[in-house]
């Protein structure tokens, strides 16, 4: 049942948000239950650790003549999902604060619901309740961009939206496929769909709609387009929720569908795939480097990030594999520091762009060293979470293609140029009439940040949970496909 609670709190706690109308005790409310969620899933990491990799998995009959039921479950990749959804929302609710947003109760009641909707699509064992509450979690990310947004908002969240739910109608197609092609009584359990029976033909264009699915919501290039203006113009909540949990959920159905489901496709035409992220990874840091604006900049190196774990998820290697996972969690953790420290400069400057402000450190040095610390993760430097990860992908994509490791590579070379060269502007140098006033960090924003450079360091020097954690449903998955 502890599965099913993890799901139920967050929308709970919402409900109780949106009823209330005293704006401290909204936030309040939303902060601790989202802390509560957080304790929740610790507790769930204790049960699986301690009952040998037990999988917490809870089945209720919902459409039985359908084949559907309320099946939830967590493995090791799951669980590390799910650790990172409840590790995160609090986190950007307390970052949220400072924000006066018109209809606090509406806000907040949105993000917890976002919640509610990642830990389902994380645990689900069953094809459509997959597919439920990744719809579910689309909705509200909408509402907060549309309502909350900038100036072009409504443009760009209508652009959002037509591509995420085009790519959920290909999802939903291919799981009715394979629904229909489950041995009777039909059934939508993942295991019923991993064992489809269907022609390799069809399971070419199983695999193909899956990869446009997730590829979307990733995003991959070149189905990126909709994601630097969203994460610009969404609000600093939205932005961190969209870029620091929901693209995971596209690498997760890669992992928990695409390998699973479609084996032999994978290993023949997943090269290609790999082709498009790399493309996507150099394109990306080109762009990036010519940003201007803040928001943009880290968007764009979003993008090469996850292009380099995509690449890693269809090298089918053990290296690799875990090193996709690890660094699922490494770049949420990263990027919401870094989009928390863009939001801080935006309030106190007013804006984002880049030459504009210089010298920083020097009014706030509290402030560039928790900044400096974040950037060194997100470029990898060793001894931070970003090199665990990133070495094990190039490691893994090394052993499957060396010219295709090389052009990956090029991120962290790449990262390195466009992230120290944006600090440099940004930080270094001397003030102008504006940065010379810039505050140092309040103690919010000291407790908001030190969890984070606290986690970068932690996976950085201590990898060994998350590999032991995810080794036996990666040796499974691998045994599987071979």
């Amino acid at each position: 049942m502890l599965t099913g609670y993890l799901i139920i709190l967050p929308l709970v706690i919402a409900l109780a948000v949106f009823v209330l109308r005293d704006e401290r005790l909204i936030k309040q409310i939303a902060l601790t239950g989202s802390l509560l969620e957080f304790v929740l899933s610790l507790f769930a990491v204790y049960i699986f650790l301690t009952k040998c990799h037990c999988n917490l998995l809870i089945t209720l009959n919902w459409m039985k003549e359908m084949g559907v039921s309320l099946a939830f479950g967590v493995d090791g990749i799951s669980l590390l999902m799910v650790l990172l959804t409840t590790f995160l929302t609090p986190i950007i609710i307390l970052a949220s604060w400072d924000h006066d947003y018109r209809s606090p109760s509406a806000f907040y009641e949105l993000i917890l619901l976002m919640e509610m909707a990642f830990v389902g699509v994380f645990t689900a064992m069953d094809g459509l309740v997959f597919y439920i509450f990744w719809e579910m979690a689309l909705i509200p990310a909408y509402f907060i961009a549309a309502l909350w947004g900038g100036k072009d908002r409504i443009r760009i969240t209508f652009k959002f939206f037509i591509y995420t739910f085009i790519g959920s109608l290909f999802m939903l197609v291919a799981l009715i496929y394979l629904y229909l092609h489950t041995v009777t009584p039909h059934s939508f359990h993942f295991y019923a769909l991993y064992g489809a029976q269907i022609s390799p033909e069809a399971r070419f264009f199983i695999f193909l709609a899956f990869v446009v699915a997730f590829g979307i919501k990733i995003p991959i290039f070149p189905l990126h387009t909709w994601q630097p203006d969203t994460y610009a113009e969404s609000p600093a909540g939205g932005t961190m929720l969209l870029s620091g949990i929901m693209l995971k959920m596209g690498i997760y159905g890669l992992i928990r569908l695409v390998i699973p489901i479609c084996p032999d496709p994978v290993k023949e035409w997943g090269i290609y795939v790999m082709i498009a992220a790399v493309v996507g990874i150099v394109y990306a840091s080109v762009i990036a480097i010519r940003q201007h604006d803040l928001k943009r900049l880290v968007a764009w190196s979003s993008i090469a990030h996850v292009g380099l774990i995509t690449a890693g998820v269809f090298a089918l290697n053990i290296q690799s594999l875990q090193g996709a996972v690890i660094q699922m969690v490494s770049h949420g953790i990263n990027i919401v520091g870094l989009f928390i420290v863009i939001d801080i400069i935006e309030k106190r400057m007013g804006t984002r762009d880049i030459p504009s402000l210089g010298g920083i450190a020097r009014s706030a040095p509290v402030f560039a060293a928790f900044f400096m610390i974040i950037l060194l993760g997100s470029i990898a430097l060793p001894l931070t979470n970003g090199f665990i990860g990133e070495f094990m992908l190039l490691l893994g994509i090394f052993g499957y293609d060396h010219w295709i490791a090389a052009f990956a590579g090029l991120t962290v070379i790449l990262s390195a140029v466009y992230m120290l060269r944006m600090y440099q502007r940004v930080m270094l140098g001397e003030t102008n009439e504006k940065t010379v006033l810039f505050k140092d960090l309040t103690r919010t924003e000291i407790i908001i940040l030190t969890p984070i450079v606290i986690m970068i360091f932690w996976i950085g020097l201590f990898p060994g949970f998350f590999l032991h954690v995810t080794s036996p449903v990666i040796f499974e998955l691998l045994s599987a496909v071979r």
